[in-house]
């Protein structure tokens, strides 16, 4: 197939691109920042410079490709409603990537049973987040599903907390990166509470393969979670702080004049739960992941930089593609 991925430079985006070629696809990529079109090109893809605000671009190459796969930023619904657009009618993929936040629940550090299945976007579910930045992220979601009813295969891919090395132009996951930039710039590592509060997780390549084969295989209109095994805060945090040769785990402190954290993306997405299952992409796709362990690869893996604004603190995941826990 020819396929068209935005936010090709990015961490998810680059990497879904390099499989695709190594897959022996033609792809084109779009990427917001002239400098990294050689880096796209060295890859095997052929690089579009542009914004998601330019709708003629993104149409025009979604019209040309067999394909789309919208990695760039999960909550710019205007990019969304161009793409789907673009294919209406045509009943080509359109493969759109979330993550998992929306089913964030803030417990400020401590652990939560629940556990979110994919039937809480199928009509007639009740289930609503529980956040404005949450309902906006869901109705480009749902948007994008409602999508199948205008002609086009699309698919939601929510991924969970992403770990491993990109293959394209972007290494690093933004959130892990960070706590490990937040690690060295205190010399301590920082977690919110106790840590106990669980996140569903899944490594980079096994999230690629997924997204091949939902190009492939996907029926329109469905919605499929991420995630292969979970883990705690606190047990991510203490492999950082032996790695790293670290004291700690401590609780963050706003006050700490070694805080990177924007408070409320410490309290809101740091402290949170986000346990999910993805029973789709095993079932109906024969997704087969092969990675495990989060804390394993942090043991001996860790990224060394982190997205930060221009004051130097960090301000949290930018949008579902680059953040690796959407």
């Amino acid at each position: 197939m020819h396929v068209f991925v935005t936010g090709a430079s990015g961490y998810i985006g680059g990497t879904v691109a390099a499989h695709l070629v190594r897959a022996g696809h033609t792809v084109t990529g779009l990427t917001r920042d002239p400098a990294k079109a050689g880096a796209l090109a060295r890859i095997g893809v052929r690089p579009v410079v542009g914004l998601l605000d330019d709708a003629p671009v993104l149409t025009e190459q979604a019209r040309r490709a067999d394909a789309v796969i919208n990695a760039a930023d999960s909550d710019h619904l205007g990019a969304a409603r161009t793409l789907v657009t673009a294919l209406a009618g045509s009943d080509k993929p359109l493969i759109h990537t979330s993550g998992s936040s929306i089913v964030g629940v803030g417990t400020e550090g401590e652990a939560s049973a629940t556990v979110f299945d994919e039937a809480i976007l199928s009509q007639g579910s009740g289930w609503a987040p529980n956040h404005p930045v949450r309902e906006a992220r869901v109705a480009v979601d749902r948007l994008v599903l409602a999508a199948a009813e205008r002609g086009v295969r699309s698919a939601v891919l929510c991924n969970s907390l992403i770990y491993g090395h990109g293959r394209g132009p972007a290494r690093d996951s933004v959130l892990i990166a960070a706590l490990v930039n937040q690690a060295r710039t205190g010399g301590v590592v920082r977690r919110v509470g106790a840590g106990r509060n669980i996140w569903s997780n899944v490594h980079l390549d096994d999230v690629a393969d997924l997204y091949l084969l939902a190009l492939e295989k996907t029926a329109p209109g469905t919605f499929y979670f991420v995630e292969n095994g979970e883990e705690s805060l606190a047990a991510m945090t203490d492999a950082i702080a032996a790695a790293l040769g670290l004291p700690g785990p401590r609780p963050w402190d706003p006050d700490s004049p070694d805080n990177l954290w924007h408070p409320e993306f410490a309290q809101h997405a740091l402290g949170s739960n986000s346990r999910v299952r993805a029973d789709r992409a095993r079932g109906l796709l024969g997704w087969r992941p092969r990675h495990r362990s989060i804390t394993d690869w942090l043991a001996t893996s860790l990224a060394p930089a982190a997205v930060t604004d221009g004051t130097g603190q960090v301000t949290g995941p930018a949008g579902a593609g680059a953040a690796g826990h959407g």
